[in-house]
């Protein structure tokens, strides 16, 4: 590994935890709203005012520290799974957006390793509501091991991580590289710092577009008291036909808007 590959990762450690940072209260807004009991909440701002008046501000930042220690890892897995993806699908520089499509699925499966765990945490960090019985990240990793070992507690949802990751960085290098390869018919191969976080955003939305139902699953299986039975397929499908069954379709996209909006605010 060079010096400029070492600094890229670092750099992108520091930049993914300022992400982490910025975009917390969102997401702990999104996943409530994806796992909270029906009836809880009337919505997204409904949640931040519940929230700030029962738990305070600092409720907002709750599983915080699952990604912050994880995001070094998450980061520099895809970093790497990506540039390994596309090697493996090209010899060439220039990969169509059929093949950068085809390297991000293969980078996102491969990142769920690591971004399954670290987001299990912070789910069910986020789904205490300030009870005298909440939990530190210490007690819930040492329930989980305890209770349930490594493969039904430590890597609860890993498959519909997976499930999720494929179609999500699928999505997001694709929609990255249209953005960018426009911005540079107009300015060149160097194009301007803002022309690249445009982009980034606009594979952010782009994730998020490809794989909301999926995360909603995520959520709710990390969240659970007791690991998913049956096939990973068997109990994605059926989890998805509970949330229809409860919410309807729009129960599928419960806090799409936080998460659309923390891609923008994180960029």
């Amino acid at each position: 590994m060079d010096a400029s590959t070492i600094n890229e990762l670092l750099a992108g450690s520091v930049g993914g935890a300022a992400q982490v940072i910025v975009g917390q209260p969102l997401d702990t807004i999104k996943t409530r709203a994806q796992t909270a009991p029906s009836g809880m909440f009337k919505g997204p701002m409904d949640i931040l005012v519940q929230t700030l008046r029962k738990e305070g501000f600092f409720a907002l930042y709750k599983g915080m520290a699952s990604p912050l220690l994880g995001i070094a890892g998450v980061n520099s897995l895809l970093f790497a799974a990506y540039g390994v993806s596309k090697r493996i699908i090209s010899p060439f520089p220039q990969l169509s957006l059929k093949e950068i499509a085809a390297a991000g699925a293969m980078a996102g499966a491969i990142n769920a390793v690591l971004a399954s765990p670290v987001e299990m945490f912070k789910v069910r960090m986020q789904g205490q509501y300030g009870s005298p019985s909440d939990k530190r990240l210490r007690a819930v990793v040492s329930e989980m091991w305890r209770d349930w070992g490594f493969r039904k507690g430590i890597m609860r949802g890993y498959w519909v991580t997976v499930a999720r990751e494929i179609p999500a960085y699928a999505g997001f290098y694709t929609a990255f590289e249209i953005s960018k390869r426009k911005f540079s018919e107009r300015y060149g191969a160097q194009i301007p710092v803002w022309a690249l976080l445009a982009s980034g955003s606009t594979g952010g939305i782009a994730y998020w577009l490809a794989c909301y139902p999926l995360d909603v699953v995520k959520s709710r299986i990390q969240l659970r008291a007791t690991p998913p039975q049956g096939t990973p397929v068997q109990y994605i499908a059926r989890e998805l036909k509970l949330v229809v069954t409860e919410s309807g379709l729009s129960g599928l996209f419960r806090g799409l808007t936080p998460s659309l909006l923390r891609r923008r605010v994180e960029l």
